[in-house]
């Protein structure tokens, strides 16, 4: 299978990128247990639409860990963490993809503490490959739709209403 290169980033590309959602849910359990379900040994295993999530470093993990995933069985992802704080937040850019959709890609997660359990705020950035600049706009609906059901996933997952 042909592998593309994607373009790196740091942190401020989710301040920044040309395509930026951000979810905000509100979570009826632990930071920490939501902690442990984005960041354990099987990230996201919840999501219908993603498979095979697995690190590819070794532990401890932290800026420069490396992760592989399968989205809508056919888009595998290499990632390496760009932002590692323990417990709260990390942020990975796609190095590289088994098709050519974007010049970049990335996610940001942050778990922050609430009086009834935890707000997470999920946070896609992308920018598409220049071939699909334009025709990026036929694709937003999907893009938005994948996406929606990732965040049904997780508030069913942890039993949010």
């Amino acid at each position: 299978m042909p592998w593309f290169t994607l373009e790196r980033f740091d942190p401020s590309f989710f301040d920044t990128a040309p395509h930026r959602y951000a979810y905000v849910l509100d979570l009826p359990v632990t930071p920490e247990a939501v902690w442990r379900g984005l960041a354990g040994d099987a990230p996201l295993s919840w999501c219908r639409g993603l498979a095979g999530g697995r690190y590819t470093s070794r532990p401890p993990h932290g800026v420069g860990t490396t992760r592989e995933i399968t989205a809508m069985r056919l888009l595998r992802l290499r990632e390496e963490f760009v932002r590692w704080e323990e417990g709260s937040r990390h942020s990975f850019c796609v190095t590289s993809a088994s098709l050519p959709l974007f010049r970049r890609f990335g996610e940001d997660y942050l778990v922050e503490p609430t009086p009834t359990g935890t707000r997470f705020t999920w946070t896609f950035a992308f920018e598409p490959n220049p071939l699909l600049a334009r025709p990026a706009a036929l694709t937003d609906l999907p893009n938005r739709s994948f996406l929606r059901t990732l965040v049904a996933d997780t508030k069913r997952h942890f039993g949010a209403a």
